[in-house]
C-alpha cells in the first residue's frame, strides 16, 4: 500500500485530554447533544452572525450533522472544558504521585468551548495525493490566548496523518487578520487564492 493510498476515512476516533494553563480540556468526535453549543460557537463573532441562522429552529443543522455522521471521510469535533487540571501529590511512601483534582467541583456537562470539522479529500493531483480540509474553526473567548487553538491543530493534523492525508489546507475570511496570523504561526502559508460562488436558489 503506497504512503498516499486513502484509508476508510477517521475510523474510531478516541477522546484526547490535553492539560493547558491549569485548565483540562477533551478534544472528541461531536455528539447531536452538541448541536446547539455549536452553532452557538458558529454564531459568536461579526461574520457568523450575519450567515449562521438566530432562531432556535435546528432542523437545518441536525440534517447536516446527519450527513456528517454518516460520511467516514467526516469527522466533526467538539471541544470541552472538563474543569481544572490535576496536580500531583507524592504518595506516603515516596511512590509514584497520586493524580488529584486541582477543583473540587466540575460541571455535570462540560462546556463546548471549541469546534472544528475536518474532512479527508483524495485526489489524482500531487501523485494522488489525500488532503486533510480543516473548516469552521472556532475557540470560544473564554478559552482563547492559552494555547488551545494550537493543540487543537495538533491533534487534528495527526488525526490527518493517521488517516492517510499528506497535505492539510483550510481557508480563512480575508477579514479574519488574527485567524492569518495565528495559522501563518502554524506554518500554514497563503499559497492560493480561495474563491466562493454562491449556489442558493434565490443567489
Amino acid at each position: 500500500m503506497g504512503a498516499d493510498t486513502p484509508r476508510s476515512g477517521f475510523g474510531d476516533v478516541a477522546p484526547h485530554t490535553i492539560d493547558i494553563a491549569g485548565r483540562r480540556f477533551t478534544i472528541r468526535r461531536a455528539e447531536r447533544a452538541d448541536l446547539r453549543a455549536l452553532v452557538g460557537l458558529l454564531r459568536d463573532d461579526v461574520l457568523g452572525t450575519a450567515r449562521e441562522q438566530a432562531d432556535d429552529d435546528l432542523s437545518a443543522y441536525e440534517r447536516a450533522f446527519d450527513l456528517i455522521t454518516a460520511d467516514p471521510h467526516q469527522l466533526l469535533v467538539s471541544v470541552e472544558e472538563n474543569g481544572a487540571a490535576t496536580v500531583g501529590r507524592p504518595t506516603e511512601d515516596g511512590g509514584a504521585a497520586e493524580v488529584l483534582p486541582v477543583a473540587a467541583d466540575e460541571p455535570t456537562e462540560p462546556p463546548i468551548v471549541g469546534t472544528l470539522q475536518l474532512s479527508l479529500i483524495p485526489g489524482l493531483s500531487r501523485a494522488g495525493t489525500t488532503r486533510l480540509q480543516i473548516e469552521a474553526v472556532r475557540i470560544g473567548e473564554p478559552a482563547q490566548g492559552i494555547g488551545l487553538g494550537g493543540a487543537v491543530f495538533a491533534w487534528a493534523h495527526e488525526r490527518g496523518r493517521a488517516a492517510g492525508a499528506r497535505l492539510a489546507q483550510l481557508t480563512t475570511d480575508k477579514s479574519r487578520a488574527d485567524a492569518q496570523r495565528f495559522y501563518a504561526r502554524l506554518g500554514y502559508t497563503a499559497s492560493h487564492e480561495g474563491l466562493k460562488l454562491d449556489l442558493s436558489p434565490d443567489a
